[in-house]
């Protein structure tokens, strides 16, 4: 089965590479930019000129503190663009609100639970955002929206709509770096999270060999 594995910067594509070691079955991994534009024109890109059977959006992360502490791993159930609607005087309306465009993403259930029972991660929901959380306000508003987030992103919506656009079905795992809300560069744990991301795929590989797309 051939994998492609979209990062936003080079240091999460090291992390995820380190892995794996020489063969046919290593995955393609690049560092397809900070976003979800950017991340859906690199993914668009790669899948336009091979052949994937699988798209997985990794890398690192903030977590929401009950659901993914530091340096825990979470494997997507649900992969939600968070930030793509409208603000209006009753509250913010998502796109699919508005009658048109979608806001999630579903990667395929059996395969989440197969890699959360290999690393012994979390599942949960891995919200997309373009602005990045840095205020407890923003971080309660997320959280009353969407009660199941685990994990905020950046690239995850960007990849699954690539991979959508293809037929194809996706994955994100994350890896936490950091609390959502304010932002506290001082307590972020960006080393002990790459650790866990490169951690987590070595033991997912089996199970990324395994599975087959009829699956999905």
């Amino acid at each position: 089965m051939n994998v492609l594995v979209v990062t936003a910067v080079p240091a999460e594509r090291d992390a995820v590479t380190r892995a794996f070691g020489e063969g046919s079955s290593t995955p393609t991994v690049i560092a397809g930019g900070v976003g979800p534009a950017a991340a859906a024109a690199s993914t668009a890109r790669a899948l336009a000129t091979g052949a994937y059977d699988l798209v997985v959006s990794a890398g690192i992360g903030g977590g929401f503190a009950d659901l993914a502490p530091l340096a825990s791993v979470v494997v997507a159930d649900a992969i939600v663009a968070a930030d793509l609607g409208a603000e209006t005087a009753q509250g913010y309306v998502p796109v699919t609100g508005l009658g048109f465009g979608t806001v999630e993403h579903l990667p395929p259930a059996a395969l989440v639970r197969t890699l959360a029972d290999a690393t012994g991660a979390r599942t949960g929901t891995v919200l997309t955002v373009s602005t990045v959380t840095g205020t407890a306000a923003r971080a309660d508003e997320l959280r009353a929206r969407h009660p199941g987030a685990a994990v905020e992103a950046m690239e995850g919506f960007g990849v699954a709509e690539a991979a959508a656009l293809f037929g194809l079905p996706v994955l994100e795992i994350r890896a936490v770096s950091n609390a959502v809300g304010p932002r506290d560069r001082d307590a972020w744990r960006i080393g002990d999270a790459l650790a866990a991301l490169t951690d987590a795929f070595g033991k997912i590989r089996p199970a990324l060999e395994g599975w087959t797309p009829h699956e999905h």
